[in-house]
């Protein structure tokens, strides 16, 4: 498996910041790491190994990027208006600089991206696609929230309601945007197990808003046995993966 590594100085954010490349070849996947995770999260936790398969056949290439989360939606001891402005710095970051470097690296300036993660990871991923639309066609988000509830309380200003998919879906009524998410692969899974009452509760929230909208969607609730944890996770995204029957690149 080809792997690179790659770091420079992030205009957006003001320091140096990571990120890797797994395979040749494929539909690129943007990866978020959980909470306050690194861009080798997936690498440590062994989910690239599990992916290996449909990173090997040309199906897929991943790019894992670094959070932010502790300078922002986890920075305790900022204010949350502070925490969500910050979080707009990490937007211009992955939209700004990774996206054209993944544009750059896979040689097509066309192709959409998939995105995913798992837990905060899973937040990041759909709140990026739903911003993004043209530069994200599919989504896989794994225990995940998709409210900020839990790290702000209630507090709102335009900042947290533009990055709370809970909070802006139900009032979207751009035609565009709605178009691109109904041409889209919109997929969440969530088991029912120790730790994932918030996430479930999140996941059959976001259920009911995309079916008034008119929006495709695989919300797949797992088992009362599916805890949040890595073991489950390693199921359920080559599970997903699977089912998109992405083509596999051989070159000629």
């Amino acid at each position: 498996m080809q792997i690179e590594y790659h770091k420079w100085f992030s205009p957006s954010l003001g320091h140096d910041i990571e990120l890797k490349v797994y395979g040749y070849y494929g539909k690129p996947m943007l990866v978020f790491p959980s909470q306050q995770g690194r861009f080798h999260d997936f690498e440590d936790w062994g989910m690239i190994n599990t992916l290996s398969r449909f990173i090997d056949s040309g199906q897929i290439k991943l790019f894992t990027v670094d959070s932010i989360d502790s300078q922002s939606w986890v920075n305790w001891g900022a204010h949350p208006a502070d925490r969500a402005r910050r979080h707009q710095d990490y937007d211009r970051y992955v939209i700004g600089e990774v996206v054209p470097f993944m544009r750059q690296h896979s040689g097509n300036t066309d192709q959409k991206f998939m995105t995913t993660g798992v837990s905060m990871g899973a937040y990041h991923a759909a709140n990026f696609f739903f911003r993004h639309p043209d530069i994200f066609d599919t989504v896989i988000a794994l225990s995940g929230l998709f409210r900020l509830n839990h790290f702000i309380g209630d507090y709102m200003d335009d900042n947290v309601y533009f990055n709370t998919p809970l909070a802006y879906l139900p009032n979207m009524s751009d035609p565009w945007y709605l178009s691109q998410y109904r041409q889209s692969h919109i997929i969440v899974g969530v088991g029912q197990g120790t730790w994932e009452e918030e996430m479930l509760e999140d996941a059959r929230a976001l259920k009911h808003i995309l079916e008034q909208k008119g929006i495709p969607h695989w919300i797949d609730i797992w088992g009362y046995d599916v805890n949040h944890d890595w073991p489950w996770w390693h199921k359920m995204l080559p599970y997903f993966l699977d089912t998109l029957e992405l083509p596999a690149y051989s070159p000629s």
